[in-house]
């Protein structure tokens, strides 16, 4: 054992456990039929497992800690476990040595965890965890510095394997994307969700990963890459995973990827040559010219065309674009869900279109979200006009900066068809406010009579707001302060 802690490959890691089984009785009638004799002596065999309880250490690294508690099973000995028990059922907070033996317990399980969050704190604790991520269906990395990626890997390798969701919140070194791209090329793979957002991937690291997708597409169903520069030969890559037959992909983020008008173009021509699975598409803040704009018209007017999220913030659109995008939505309105056109400068011509599409009554849309829009008080008092002519499927509105259109939000908000859940509304100095289930009124100038409304609408009994969120952004200092009611 001794020799086995000093390994660094762990070669001798199988064998010290065979030994430690020796010791067992059905393991010695074995050898007994073998020898001829053997000699069992209880005091050497506690003896044994003494020493295996104090060569647990918090300096041990997490594959020799783990090697310690195998050997204790082998031999019989479940005491460690139901301490690990104890601990968790008495709340107290566990000892870095003794995530070795939460993560033994958790990978032993036959149940399959859904993640290990809540076990998380320390940064030497989450690592201790790490081997446990192989029974887990979701693995939320925070970052990648302590983290041993073989582990990652070898829980997508694994048979079966578990693993359905990956989110890492930070940097992701090349060597350690290769580790990941093995596990992500692995038949036995089933990860569904893979985010990967602002990880400060190379073009090295993006290539192996993107290659290693599109070597097993089948699984797979969100990928985020927000946040990451992608280089026209990694998107050429990401094509060509888009439009393979077994593609499977329903999600797909992008937001702030950098990405020039020919790596636009070929995304959006691989998209639409394989449309039918795509539900949610997240392009925003960056910069779409009409070309290719022309071609995500062409994408959403395809009758095979299923969408159901467009994501389209700060994009930079021209009149022309906004105006064959709303006409493209509106020639295949029943599918569309959710629509954000934030920081977008909207003419009339294109609310126009928008308010026809609204008032369809094929439209199904429950989430709009349209602030800082620079809208006229004609666009605006259109809008609201069509919101309200076909209230019955929206549910979470976000409007910002409205200078008109009061009188005819409050009638929308009031009437017994609208089943409005999540209000947002950002510097809009809106004193009428009607009793749904959340509202969130950002910089806007509260008097003392709005204040009353606001305490009038929480004691009513029928009012069922379960959060509103006020942040003053008026105060001195511009200090944010924040009321909540639960």
């Amino acid at each position: 054992m001794m020799k086995s802690l000093k390994s660094k490959n762990g070669h001798l890691d199988l064998f010290v456990r065979f030994l430690h089984g020796l010791s067992l009785e059905s393991n010695q009638r074995l050898l007994g039929g073998l020898l001829g004799r053997t000699d069992k002596r209880p005091e050497t065999i506690q003896r044994a497992i003494s020493n295996l309880k104090e060569m647990r250490s918090d300096d041990s690294s997490p594959e020799r800690s783990l090697n310690i508690f195998h050997c204790l099973t082998e031999m019989n000995d479940h005491s460690v476990l139901q301490e690990i028990t104890e601990f968790l059922k008495s709340g107290k907070r566990l000892s870095v040595e003794r995530h070795s033996a939460l993560a033994y317990k958790l990978e032993m399980s036959e149940e399959v965890l859904d993640e290990l969050e809540k076990y998380k704190t320390s940064r030497e604790r989450r690592r201790r965890l790490t081997p446990a991520e192989r029974n887990c269906r979701t693995a939320v990395i925070p970052d990648s510095g302590f983290l041993d990626w073989e582990v990652v890997a070898s829980a997508l390798k694994s048979d079966p394997s578990n693993l359905r969701e990956l989110e890492l919140k930070g940097g992701l070194l090349d060597s350690e994307a290769e580790q990941l791209s093995s596990g992500l090329k692995s038949p036995n793979c089933r990860l569904k969700t893979l985010r990967l957002r602002y990880c400060k991937l190379s073009e090295i690291s993006c290539a192996a990963l993107i290659s290693a997708l599109k070597s097993n597409p089948s699984h797979l169903r969100d990928l985020n890459l927000c946040g990451n520069a992608l280089q026209d030969s990694v998107v050429k890559l990401l094509s060509d995973l888009l439009e393979s037959p077994d593609c499977r992909l329903e999600a797909l983020g992008l937001e702030e990827c950098r990405l020039s008008e020919i790596s636009c173009a070929a995304l959006i021509s691989a998209l639409k040559s394989n449309p039918s699975h795509l539900r949610d598409l997240n392009l925003s803040h960056i910069a779409l010219q009409d070309s290719v704009v022309k071609l995500l018209s062409d994408l959403l007017e395809s009758p095979d065309c299923r969408l159901e999220a467009l994501r389209l913030e700060a994009c930079s659109l021209s009149e022309i674009s906004c105006a064959a995008l709303i006409s493209a939505l509106k020639s295949n309105p029943s599918h569309l869900r959710e629509l954000h056109l934030t920081l977008i400068d909207l003419q009339d011509s294109v609310v126009k279109l928008l308010s026809d599409l609204l008032e369809s009554p094929d439209c199904r849309l429950e989430a709009l979200r349209l602030w800082k829009c620079k809208l006229s008080e004609i666009s605006w008092a259109a809008l609201i006009s069509a919101l309200k002519s076909n209230p019955s499927h929206l549910r979470d509105l976000s409007l910002g900066y409205m200078d008109s259109g009061r009188k005819l939000l409050s009638d929308l908000l009031e009437s017994p068809d609208c089943r409005v859940e999540a209000l947002e509304l950002i510097g809009c100095s809106l004193p009428e406010i009607s009793c749904e289930r959340k509202l969130n009124r950002s910089g806007n100038k509260l008097q003392g009579s709005d204040v009353k409304l606001l305490r009038d609408l929480q004691e009513r009994p029928d009012c069922r707001l379960e959060a509103l969120r006020i942040d003053d952004l008026t105060m001195k200092a511009k200090k944010r302060k924040k009321c909540s009611i639960a």
